[in-house]
This record gives structure tokens, C-alpha cells and sequence, in this order.
């Protein structure tokens, strides 16, 4: 154990005394029952779905409790941090509204500024060093963590003797050589300058055994922790900053946090949290540890992949356009089953509980999450729908905004189609990028007119019944009538030219026409939309108005 004055001497001379922290950032003055928690993404890549769907929770438990749920960038993996990260984090939390009541603030320019809102931060770990140099001193004074010298070949030339051994890999009793080294080594090195990392002197032993409650899974057993993990990083790199582990048990209890919702890929990390907490003399905090998105593939199973699965990604569903309130309604379904069945406003006002977690990673299924958006937008009004369309387009698709803003009242005429005062509402916008190919044909600018009449969206009619089909009702059109009245002159049409009225007639001998009334039809169709399938046409006619119907018919009549 080295003296006080030798410690002392590491760190600066101004470094505060770790009470000085702990009046700093006081006990939080919340209601009996509330929960702090808060979200700890690192920017060492994109946001996958998966943050998302682990900050809904965190706010959902602590504003359902009257409580805080803030943001913390863990940032001191910096060689590591990706360029961007910071600005897709702001994108993804202020799409799917989960910005932190505490946190780095956000830019006009989308990135998290270094200005905090919060009386608990900084919120970005690379800025709090100080902080952790205090409570790291204070280790090393009552020897629980001591300096270590070893280089990275005499680290990997350990690990090779005990995997030769068939002995677990780790620093720690034997096999580590600083945590008991004499007074004299320690200086030597020390006036050599060699450079070196802080660890925690770890009282854990190989094969023993912890318990301990989590939230959601209840008692765990676990190996304890025996290595004596690096605290603070090499002394050959600036700024000085701490290992995940040190950051988060420091930053957890200074931050007054009581209850970390995160992956469960950290469950084995517990017993050394619970270490740290307990050597720090901090009380040990709760943890609910959430199963991961899984995805299917064949007969298995299998984690949800950054690198495999392009909705693994926030941009993904961002990019797509589906509806953010849609995608949080669908993972608070995967949280807690009962909210799946639930409307998309219902299931966001239904508070999430713990004990209606499973233990099984819930699965992602883009075509569920299809659906519920399909659901959810055919219940909007019209200019909900258009204002969802034009934010998405305004970074998606400026082409688009464009001609919403010209044509705006067409825009709403045209996604009322088949919606107002009906029992089964359209459906077949799931993402608002979904808007040109469902909606694109009522818009002259993004219509392109048919002008071939030997087109196969014609299914083979002879191109000189086409023209002859288009010129002639064109030349008839009446535009006014109900929707019997109207597709009559359809029918008068297709009896025109000889097409047979129904199918049992034309099988009969199909020789004596040229095909049938909805062949005639699908001409028709197909002239004034662009498509084999559309909206009823009676009322997309109604939104086009008789003259651009006329001269979408007309288009091909001449060719």
C-alpha cells in the first residue's frame, strides 16, 4: 500500500476531496417512490433500435413514478467514438420523443452541445475527469486500488500461461504481479516514468459465488468478480479518463440514480459494479436488465445485428418514415404483450410495468410493425397525414414538400379517398415513404402520362383498341353523377366495342370478344392512375377533376 504522500502526489494538487462532490450533487428532492433513471448510449456507433427501445423504458418507469429520467453520453471509449453519433443520438431521441429531462442540450444542428440542462452534470463523462480522479485517489489512499506497470506483452503472455493451465483469464492473485508489489518496485517505476493504469484491488476469489435482486429477473446467482479491473486508464494518454466500469458506479451514485435499465449483456457485470459500490462505501442501486430484440431466421432465434439487419438501425425506421409514434406504440407491445392489442394512443398512455416483462428477448418483425402503422395512420385526418409526409419528406424527399406545398388541397382531397365515412379505411400507407407510389398519381408533377398504348399494364389488348377505347370515352365523358351513374358510361363503352359484360359470358366463347367489361375498365384505370390496382376510381375522379381526367384519357388516344 503506498503512503498518502505518494498518492497525493499523482493526482493534482487543487483535486477536490470527494465529500466536496457528494455536496455538490446532493440527494434528489423526488416523491417517496419515484424512480431516476436515466440512458447511457456511447458514440462509438449508430443508435440501434435497441437504445430506443431501452430509453422508452427507462422514461416510461420514471415518469409513470413522478420522477427523472435524464441522458448521459458515455464517452471514454474515445478512440473508439464515431463521427456523428452525437448528432444521430439528438435525430433518434427527438423523432421518437425520449428527450431527457436532464441531459446535453441539443443543437439546431442536431448534435449534443457541451451546455448541459440539469443540475446534476456535466452529462458527458469525457468532461467529468475530475470527478472520477477524486474518488479513484481516495481508492488508492485506503489501498484499495494500486498502480499497475504491466505492458501490454507481459498482459498477453499472462493470459497465455493460464489458458495453458486451463485456468481462468485475469488479472488477479498470482497472476498479478503489481497488487502486491514492494514500495521500492512502485518507485522505481514511478521515477522511470513508465506508464501505468490504476486497479481495483478486487477481494473476490475464483469460483465464488453472488446473489443478487434484479428487477426484472428476481434472484441471480453469478461468478463473482476476482480480477482486479483497471479503474483508470493508461497514464500515457490525456485527458485521464476512466474505464466504463469506474465511470458508472461513480456517475450512477453522484447522479442519484436508483434504478439502471440496460441490456443484459451486462448482467456479468454486476458482481464487479456491486465491488466498486461497496469499496466506494456508495449504497448499491437497483438494476433491471432487459432481454434483447431477437430476430427470426429460419427456426431460431438470434439477436437483432448491427451487422446483419438493416432495422437494427434508428435510421432505418427513420429513413422509412414510419410513423415514430407508431414504432414506440409497437415496442412498448414487445415490452409488456398486453399493450400490442391496444389502439396506438392507448398503448402510449398505459404505463409500462416491470412484472409484465418476459425473460425471453421479444421478437422484431417489421411486417407486425407494417401493420400497426397501416392501422394507426388510416385513423388520422387528412392534414395529420400530410404534415407526417412533409417532415419526413423534408429531410427525405424535398421534391416531395414541394408538391405538397403546391398542391396542398389536392393532398388532402386525395388521401381522404376511400377514408371519410367508411367502415374500413385504406390502409396501404405504413410509412410515409409509402406517399408517391400509394398517392403520387393525383399529382401532375409526379404522374407520368401513358402514352403507349401497347403498354403491358393493358394485358394485351390490341393497341388500337386502346386508342380507339381512350378516344372515344374521352370524346363521351360525363363527369358529373353519382358513382352508378357514372361508371355506366363505363359499361356503355366496353358494350361499345364489343366486350363481354361478365365472365360466364366470354367463357363461353371467349373467341366472339375482345375481353371483358373490367378489361374495358382496367383501361380505363390504368390511363387515369398509372395502375392496374388503385382507390375506387369514381372518387379518384372526383378529386382529379373532368378536365385532367379527360386529358390523362387523351394521352394515349392519338398515339
Amino acid at each position: 500500500m503506498l503512503d498518502r504522500a505518494t498518492v497525493d502526489s499523482l493526482f493534482p494538487a487543487d483535486l477536490p476531496e470527494t465529500e466536496e462532490w457528494e455536496r455538490r450533487y446532493p440527494p434528489r428532492d423526488v416523491p417517496e417512490g419515484a424512480l431516476v433513471t436515466r440512458f447511457g448510449p456511447s458514440p462509438t456507433g449508430f443508435v440501434h433500435i435497441g437504445g430506443i427501445y431501452t430509453a422508452m423504458v427507462s422514461r416510461d418507469l420514471a415518469h409513470s413514478s413522478d420522477g427523472v429520467y435524464y441522458l448521459r453520453i458515455e464517452d471514454t471509449d474515445q478512440a473508439r467514438e464515431v463521427a456523428g453519433a452525437d448528432a444521430q443520438f439528438a435525430r433518434a431521441f427527438d423523432a421518437f420523443d425520449l428527450r431527457p429531462d436532464e441531459g446535453p442540450t441539443s443543437s439546431t444542428g442536431g448534435s449534443m452541445q457541451h451546455a448541459d440542462r440539469g443540475p446534476y452534470g456535466p452529462y458527458r463523462q469525457s468532461q467529468r475527469g475530475t470527478i472520477y480522479l477524486s474518488f479513484v485517489r481516495e481508492l488508492m489512499r485506503r489501498g484499495l486500488a494500486y498502480p499497475c506497470f504491466a505492458t501490454k506483452d507481459e498482459l498477453t503472455e499472462i493470459s497465455e500461461a493460464q489458458r495453458t493451465l486451463k485456468l481462468p483469464t485475469g488479472y488477479y492473485g498470482r497472476w498479478a504481479p503489481w497488487r502486491d508489489a514492494s514500495e521500492d518496485a512502485v518507485a522505481e517505476a514511478f521515477a522511470t516514468g513508465r506508464p501505468y493504469v490504476v486497479r481495483f484491488r478486487s477481494e473476490g476469489k475464483v469460483g465464488e459465488r453472488v446473489a443478487f435482486t434484479d428487477r426484472l429477473r428476481g434472484r441471480v446467482e453469478a461468478e463473482d468478480n476476482h480480477n482486479d479491473v483497471v479503474v483508470l486508464k493508461t497514464s500515457a494518454s490525456e485527458p485521464r479518463l476512466p474505464t466504463y466500469h469506474f465511470a458508472h458506479a461513480v456517475d450512477d451514485h453522484l447522479m442519484r440514480t436508483s434504478l439502471v435499465v440496460r441490456g443484459d449483456e451486462w448482467l456479468s457485470s454486476v458482481p464487479t459494479h456491486l465491488q466498486l459500490f461497496a469499496a466506494l462505501g456508495f449504497p448499491a442501486i437497483q438494476y433491471a436488465h432487459l432481454a434483447p430484440l431477437m430476430k427470426q431466421e429460419g427456426n431460431s432465434r438470434r439477436k437483432l445485428s448491427k451487422r446483419k439487419d438493416a432495422e437494427a438501425s434508428v435510421d432505418f425506421y427513420l429513413e422509412s418514415g414510419y410513423p415514430s409514434e407508431a414504432v414506440l406504440s409497437y415496442l412498448r407491445g414487445l415490452a409488456n404483450s398486453p399493450l400490442a392489442e391496444l389502439p396506438v394512443p392507448e398503448a402510449l398512455a398505459t404505463p409500462l410495468r416491470l412484472d409484465e416483462f418476459q425473460a425471453a428477448g421479444p421478437l422484431v418483425d417489421t411486417v407486425k410493425l407494417a401493420d400497426i402503422c397501416a392501422d394507426h395512420i388510416a385513423t388520422l385526418p387528412a392534414p395529420e397525414v400530410l404534415a407526417g409526409v412533409r417532415a419526413w419528406a423534408t429531410t427525405y424527399d424535398p421534391e416531395l414538400v414541394e408538391v405538397l406545398d403546391e398542391y396542398e388541397p389536392l393532398a388532402l382531397a386525395a388521401i381522404d379517398v376511400e377514408r371519410v365515412g367508411v367502415e374500413n379505411p385504406r390502409k396501404d400507407l405504413a410509412r410515409w415513404s409509402d406517399f408517391r407510389t400509394a398517392y403520387g398519381f393525383f399529382f401532375p408533377a409526379l404522374h407520368d402520362d401513358l402514352t403507349d398504348p401497347a403498354d403491358e399494364r393493358f394485358n394485351g389488348l390490341a393497341p388500337g383498341l386502346v386508342s380507339t377505347l381512350a378516344s372515344d370515352f374521352a370524346a363521351h365523358y360525363v363527369h358529373e353523377g353519382d358513382q352508378p351513374t357514372w361508371f355506366q358510361q363505363v359499361r356503355d363503352l366496353a358494350e361499345r366495342h364489343g366486350f363481354a359484360p361478365n365472365p360466364k359470358t366470354y367463357k363461353k366463347d371467349p373467341d366472339a370478344y375482345p375481353g371483358m367489361l373490367r378489361d374495358a375498365a382496367n383501361v380505363i384505370r390504368v390511363l387515369v392512375t398509372g395502375a392496374q390496382r388503385s382507390p375506387d376510381l369514381y372518387e379518384v375522379t372526383r378529386v382529379l377533376g373532368a378536365d385532367e381526367v379527360v386529358r390523362r384519357i387523351g394521352a394515349v388516344a392519338g398515339a
